[in-house]
């Protein structure tokens, strides 16, 4: 029996109801959906060949179109029952695909440069395509290479999102055995700084501040919430897993991407590992499957195991020149606390995080039982002794970006990462990397590679060996799509994905966590908050060139730093210092490099050099005289060392120094509020006993800072790492060993160590610097 009916005003084009069944169908845009009273509901699409089979009175999908139920066509039973069904159904060419995981995808691809992509042999804005048809290279390595791991970044908009994630399981459940689309995508939860804030209106997506600004609140509850909140939305554009959290332990203060992580302290940044995993993961209510996973749940992989923190010298390893992380402290344990007790260790029904990342460092000298110096995902004895069987872990692994690829010619080229292995062909490092026992190959989109590994493992090993090892692997992968239901129904509505997406209440949320996150350092005379009847002097500020991993340059200019019809908003604003009663100085916390230099290479140096926390020139005085760890067999032989002992580097945003001094000159006498935004500890002894007042904060929008400046909001983030009192203590503290380094004490006494922060009545001591400052 079919009829028309209406939902809130959308009709649909039919609905079966079938008397002696369990379930009934409603289809709209070519989508079906069937219900299944008292079991899973499905979602197929009428283009891809798959017909309802009922048994038992419920509706299950023919995913294969065998004319018969298979085990893994059966919502009801276990999981891993239906995983390794499939994995035995599938061939060697298929598990290989399932081990891809894509290069970044834009929605739609981007015209040229990076990311760039075609349909029908145009760029997207010549072609007469919609935003949200698959791009001709989607199409290749979904149905070619059996790719079904798609990473995806920018999304034009959420209705896009949803329709391209649509297009897509449609096209792949055409194809085979009907194996889902799994997208996933890394943080995309940051903030428009200078987007105004309104309490009703929604957005593009939640906002909320970067993973170290999460650690400045010290409450793991509001990361536990962004996690379901997050998930929501991701799920709502099609992701189903999350290449976050970034867990590795931050003891290295020059680390560039220090700001992604939850801090140096391994009790704090293990309970926000565990927060952030749990909101990610858990499903409740009639969104639930099963064990905490169901329809609202997204798989969390995280990274970067065993911590990429301890980099040598702060350089980072997505370059040859940082490819070595160093345990002077003999601190190797440590790091691996936010994974093995956080990440591994849930609160939650889920229990463990559903996929790990190893980084693209060498641990160095730490593989005590093999002795190799390998990029961590190339070790079996971080993934197989140590992962696995010491730890119990068998969720998927996956490697990071581009680890099997060639290096660049220079060590400074942003190319493939094959660090330890740089003598190997790119099909030795697949077969390495498998034998290692890792699963996904993460930023490969094509399958050659990993089938020529195969073939490697037969010839050692035997095919019945190989075959086991490629379905082991699979099992793991195919888990993560089954328990998030994207084998029940993977299709999205539009309008839904829309409202979910940024709504109000989610903006919120994001916006009071940015709040939180904010720390006041220095309130000299109580000169904060500032009255609305108070006129403030804000200086603009001159952004430095720059150049960004890809080689993308731009040029120095010079603009207000923050969104100056917000500050109007709180206070009177002059261009004229003489007429204002406080200047406020917004500024960038110091850009020390990277910690390698092209132009000393050229002239006849090693290369390396400092990496700076402080605006003003710094030179190396105290750095080792011979580097732990070195050596590039293909781009570098020749070099023993990388010390960079006696050089001397100066900020690229000394200028922001500049600003602040001269204002300070400038308002004679007057207050200057200095609000930094920092990406890594910061030296402040540069400018701080000039100043009233000093406050920091971690990717949030302008008008939360307004809020605190205005005493709307009172401050209540504290430090989730030290200050350091100089440089010196920066270059001698030990880059695996956490809070090592002496703080920095400013003119009123207060050290600027873990766990500080003030309110409006001075030194914050509650409940959470009780819990984690003596820890």
């Amino acid at each position: 029996m079919k009829k028309i009916i209406s939902f809130s005003g959308i009709v649909f084009l039919s609905v079966t109801v079938f008397a002696q069944q369990k379930w009934t169908e409603v289809t709209r845009d070519n989508i079906s959906i069937v219900t299944n009273k008292g079991g899973q509901t499905l979602g197929y699409s009428l283009t891809s060949g798959v017909k309802i089979i009922t048994v038992d009175g419920f509706a299950f999908k023919d995913l294969n179109k065998n004319g018969k139920l298979d085990k893994y066509e059966d919502w009801r039973l276990p999981v891993d029952v239906r995983a390794k069904d499939l994995a035995s159904k599938m061939s060697v060419e298929q598990i290989a695909g399932l081990m891809l995981y894509s290069a970044h995808q834009a929605i739609p691809a981007n015209a040229r440069g990076f990311g760039a992509g075609t349909y029908g042999g145009k760029p997207i804005d010549s072609s007469g395509m919609q935003p949200y048809d698959i791009s001709d290279q989607q199409k290749k390595f979904l149905k070619e290479d059996n790719l079904r791991h798609v990473l995806i970044t920018r999304v034009l908009s959420p209705e896009v999102a949803a329709k391209w994630n649509n297009n897509v399981q449609a096209f792949v459940e055409a194809l085979g055995l009907g194996i889902p689309a799994n997208n996933s995508s890394d943080p995309r939860n940051g903030v428009v700084a200078n987007a105004e804030y309104n309490l009703g209106s929604g957005g593009a997506i939640s906002m909320w501040p970067e993973s170290i600004g999460m650690a400045a609140t010290f409450n793991p509850s509001i990361v536990q919430n962004f996690g379901y909140i997050a998930a929501q939305e991701y799920r709502a554009l099609g992701i189903a897993t999350a290449l976050s959290p970034q867990i590795d332990l931050a003891t290295e203060p020059r680390w560039n991407r220090f700001n992604g992580t939850f801090g140096e302290n391994p009790p704090l940044a293990t309970d926000m590992a565990r927060a952030y995993v749990d909101g990610f993961q858990t499903s409740t209510g009639s969104f639930e499957i099963k064990n905490g996973w169901g329809f609202h749940s997204v798989n969390a992989m995280v990274k970067h195991w065993p911590s990429g923190g301890p980099e040598e010298g702060g350089r980072d390893a997505h370059f040859a020149y940082g490819k070595f992380a160093v345990y002077p402290g003999n601190n190797f344990q440590t790091q691996l606390k936010p994974f093995v007790d956080g990440g591994f260790k849930l609160n939650g029904k889920t229990k463990e995080a559903a996929a790990v990342m190893p980084y693209y460092t060498i641990s160095y000298n730490q593989d005590t039982k093999n002795h190799e110096n390998v990029g961590n995902g190339y070790s079996k004895y971080l993934i197989t002794d140590l992962l696995r069987t010491k730890y119990h872990y068998d969720g998927v692994v996956c490697t990071d970006w581009l680890i099997t690829a060639d290096e660049g010619k220079t060590p400074d080229m942003f190319m493939g990462k094959s660090w330890g292995v740089e003598k190997l062909s790119v099909a030795e490092r697949h077969y390495k990397v498998l034998m290692a026992g890792v699963d996904q190959f993460g930023g490969n989109n094509v399958a050659g590679p990993v089938l020529e590994a195969y073939q490697m493992g037969v010839k050692e090993h035997g095919e019945q060996w190989m075959r086991q090892r490629f379905e082991q692997s699979a099992v793991r992968l195919l888990r993560n799509i089954f328990q998030v239901g994207l084998f029940e129904n993977p299709y999205l509505d539009p309008a839904q994905s829309t409202k979910t997406v940024g709504n109000a209440d989610f903006m919120k949320a994001g916006y009071d966590a940015q709040l939180k996150s904010i720390v006041m350092l220095k309130n000299k005379s109580n000169i904060l908050p500032i009255a609305k009847t108070k006129t403030v002097y804000i200086p603009k500020r001159t952004v430095p060139a720059a150049r960004d991993w890809f080689g993308n340059t731009t040029p120095e200019r010079v603009e207000y730093p923050v969104n100056i019809n917000i500050v109007q908003k709180y206070f009177n604003v002059t261009e004229d210092p003489s007429k204002a009663d406080m200047a406020i100085v917004f500024v960038k916390g110091p850009n020390g490099g990277v910690g390698y230099s092209s132009d000393d290479r050229k002239n006849g140096g090693n290369g390396y050099v400092p990496i700076s926390l402080q605006y003003g020139a710094y030179s190396a005085a105290d750095a080792r005289e011979q580097s732990i760890a070195a050596g590039d067999p293909v781009i570098d032989p020749t070099i023993k060392n990388r010390s960079y002992k006696g050089k001397t580097v100066t900020a690229n945003n000394v200028a922001d120094l500049k600003n602040i001094l001269d204002t300070k000159a400038a308002m004679n006498g007057k207050p200057v509020i200095v609000c930094m935004a920092l990406t890594n500890p910061a030296v402040v002894a540069e400018f701080e006993s000039k100043i009233e007042g000093l406050v920091v904060s971690f990717g949030v929008q302008d008008q939360a800072l307004m809020d605190i400046l205005s005493g709307k909001t009172e401050p209540s983030g504290l430090l989730p790492f030290q200050m350091p009192a100089d440089m010196q203590t920066v270059e001698t503290q030990k880059e695996d060993v956490p809070q090592d380094m002496k703080p920095y004490k400013d003119s009123e006494g207060h050290s600027y160590d873990f766990a500080y922060g003030l309110n409006w009545k001075g030194v914050i001591k509650d409940a959470r610097v009780i819990k984690y400052k003596k820890k």
